[in-house]
């Protein structure tokens, strides 16, 4: 499972790496782009955040400035690096409480695999809010990646 994870967390950086040095290169980045952005980095963040049973520095749909997307997105992929790695079983349960106060259980591997899912997620978003701005998005598809 480490090998696993750690590919689909590295992909997950490059994109997200991507998609900021793409809005650093904008004059204004879009309202929407910035919220879905930030949102996704918050999302990382908290996630860590419960499966390391500690407090979260940022609420779910909490902005941040541009200039510090980038310290975000790096301190987020060094904190799930190091869950990976210190992983001694990825089917461990862990609980937690959501955004709304309600508790949950889900195993490690999900809650990891979550983080990745939601990012590509809200990064198709960004592709579609990209063309509607009339910018060409970034191509993030995995097998680009890997090629």
């Amino acid at each position: 499972m480490e090998p696993f994870f750690n590919e689909l967390f590295d992909y997950n950086f490059h994109c997200n790496k991507k998609l900021i040095e793409k809005c650093l290169a904008l004059n204004t980045v879009p309202p929407n782009i910035s919220r879905l952005f930030c949102h996704i980095l918050n999302a990382h963040h908290i996630w860590n955040a419960r499966i390391l049973q500690k407090p979260s520095d940022f609420q779910v749909w909490q902005e941040h400035d541009l200039k510090d997307w980038a310290d975000i997105h790096y301190e987020n992929q060094r904190s799930s690096f190091e869950i990976i790695s210190n992983a001694d079983n990825f089917d461990r349960r862990i609980d937690y409480e959501n955004s709304e106060g309600r508790l949950f259980t889900n195993t490690l591997q999900d809650m990891l695999f979550h983080i990745i899912n939601h990012s590509t997620n809200h990064r198709g978003q960004i592709a579609v809010d990209f063309r509607v701005q009339g910018e060409h998005p970034i191509g993030m598809d995995y097998i680009h990646y890997k090629r």
